[in-house]
């Protein structure tokens, strides 16, 4: 039987501490690489229009902007990375977030491409798959390389998060 505490709890700090991680790697590739990160405004603006039936966008940089749509996509960015973690823990059990490993932190973590990949880019008008980029491979690369970095932060926060429930 799964103690419902004790998953919310462990989903909730895994999925935080790898957003974190995730958010950590996003401004080292920015100072770095010069790369800027993801407006998370827009995943505000996307999720405020979806709650009026307007899925898709040519571009949602053109669309209209939406009261507090950076609020909403930084919460969103947040409650999704929670929500990934509860898939691992659906599809692991709580037995992972007990004693951590990398290989399902990894798959759930690279497997989470496929929500901006086939999702999130289609509808805010960058194509499947950034497709509708001026450099669709390089933005691929870049979010297969982020999502690898969240899946990374899984491990890492289910340990943090097994040595903060476990004392």
């Amino acid at each position: 039987m799964v103690d419902a505490a004790e998953f919310v709890a462990s989903a909730v700090l895994i999925g935080t501490g790898a957003t974190v991680v995730m958010d950590i790697w996003g401004m080292v590739r920015k100072r770095l690489l010069g790369v800027p990160s993801l407006d998370y405004a827009l995943v505000g603006r996307w999720l405020g229009h979806l709650a009026s039936g307007r899925l898709r966008h040519d571009r949602i940089t053109a669309s209209p902007q939406v009261a507090g749509e950076r609020v909403i996509g930084w919460a969103a960015h947040y409650l999704i990375g929670i929500g990934f973690a509860g898939v691992l823990l659906v599809m692991f059990g709580l037995d992972w977030a007990r004693q951590p490993t990398m290989a399902p932190a990894l798959t759930v973590g690279i497997g989470s491409i496929a929500a901006p990949f086939l999702v999130m880019q289609l509808a805010m008008g960058a194509g499947i798959a950034a497709s509708r980029t001026p450099h669709p491979w390089a933005a691929r690369l870049q979010g297969l390389v982020t999502h690898t970095v969240f899946g990374g932060g899984l491990y890492v926060a289910g340990w943090l998060a097994h040595l903060l429930l476990n004392p």
